[in-house]
This record gives structure tokens, C-alpha cells and sequence, in this order.
């Protein structure tokens, strides 16, 4: 190996380990806090939560049938539009919320008690 080729070599290993250090210290941080805030995370939580979002769902989608079978060809008004985006608000919200809380989980955020 070249000189050049080993001050590569040492460069890429150097931000690998910087990289990982920052990760550690993400992952450290992201449990502390989140730790304070949900100690733990059960089976039954999460189905619970998943529960709560399907329930919304199916609000958002209600909302959005009796719309359409209300329109008899005409523009929803205001408040049938207003309707329907805060259905659509509250699902998007807390489908997100869901995608945080399982990236939490696969990160290791989170304690995962096994039920």
C-alpha cells in the first residue's frame, strides 16, 4: 500500500469511529429522555396505540364516504371540508406518532418489556 492509500484508509477509519461515537451518544441521549417520558414500552401498549390509530382511521374514512354521499355532484362546503381535514389531521398525527415510537423501539430508545 501507498502512503496515500494508508492516509485514506486511516481517514475513512477515523470517520467511521467519529460516526459511531455520535451515534452512541444519539442513542444515549434519545434514551434518557425519552426514558423520563415513557419508561416502558409493553405488547400492549402498542397495540393499544395501534387500536387508537385504526379507530381514527376509520373516522377519517367515514368522514370522507359521507362526503362523498352527501356532494350530489356539488363542491363540499367549508365546513364539510373542515371536517374531513381534521379527521385526516388527527390520523396523519398519530400515524406519524406510531413511526416515531417504532423507530424509537428498533433504536433501542425505548425499554421493550416482554409480556
Amino acid at each position: 500500500m501507498t502512503d496515500e492509500h494508508t492516509d485514506d484508509y486511516k481517514k475513512l477509519m477515523n470517520q467511521k469511529r467519529f460516526l459511531n461515537d455520535i451515534e452512541q451518544g444519539i442513542r444515549i441521549a434519545n434514551r434518557e429522555i425519552i426514558d423520563k417520558r415513557i419508561p416502558v414500552v409493553t405488547r400492549d401498549t402498542v397495540l393499544s396505540f395501534a387500536v387508537a390509530i385504526a379507530r381514527l382511521r376509520a373516522r377519517y374514512l367515514e368522514a370522507a364516504f359521507r362526503a362523498a354521499d352527501s356532494d350530489r355532484g356539488e363542491p363540499l362546503d367549508q365546513s364539510e371540508v373542515a371536517q374531513l381535514r381534521k379527521h385526516r389531521e388527527a390520523y396523519e398525527e398519530c400515524k406519524a406518532a406510531f413511526g416515531a415510537m417504532r423507530y424509537a423501539i428498533e433504536q433501542g430508545y425505548v425499554a421493550v418489556e416482554e409480556t
